[in-house]
């Protein structure tokens, strides 16, 4: 009788996880999105690349993009402005050092925006997801005429 018990006691610790984890609609665990970012939760250097894109001249939507490349750093100073030091290929044209800086937000589930306003590169905007506490930044260009994703990662 206390083997029964016992047993049926180990089957009831161990099923108990199961049957109390919560559950989307098909069966899915459910997946939260982090929380507690802010504009702080970007500070110091991140080193990026956008290995691949495509952008249009004038950034106009005509059919005549061409590929761009970029790869540098932007820093965040913590308080809603950032600047960047990179070095893009279009066309097949390099342009070195070049410089950057603008405004960016950081909502509380770790998604963001930044928009450069200075430099060759002014007018370019990206839409931003924080990963792990702020240590990687995924990026996505929105801007018209403008392909392209890239990632950066704390120095």
């Amino acid at each position: 009788m206390k083997r029964i018990v016992g047993g049926m006691l180990i089957v009831a610790v161990s099923v108990a996880p199961i049957l109390f984890v919560p559950v989307a609609k098909h069966g899915m665990p459910v997946v939260h999105a982090q929380s507690g970012c802010g504009v702080a939760t970007l500070a110091g250097n991140y080193a990026f690349i956008q290995p691949s894109g495509f952008i249009a001249p004038g950034h106009s939507v005509t059919g005549a993009e061409v590929p761009w490349q970029a790869i540098g750093v932007l820093t965040f100073d913590g308080t809603g402005n950032f600047s960047a030091n990179y070095t893009a290929v279009v066309n097949g044209a390099v342009f070195t050092s070049q410089p950057a800086s603008g405004p960016y937000t950081i909502n509380s589930d770790c998604t963001g925006s930044l928009t450069f306003m200075s430099g060759s590169a002014a007018g370019y905007a990206a839409n931003l997801v924080l990963v792990g506490g702020g240590t990687e930044i995924f990026g996505i260009a929105t801007g018209q005429g403008d392909t392209a994703a890239w990632d950066a990662k704390r120095q």
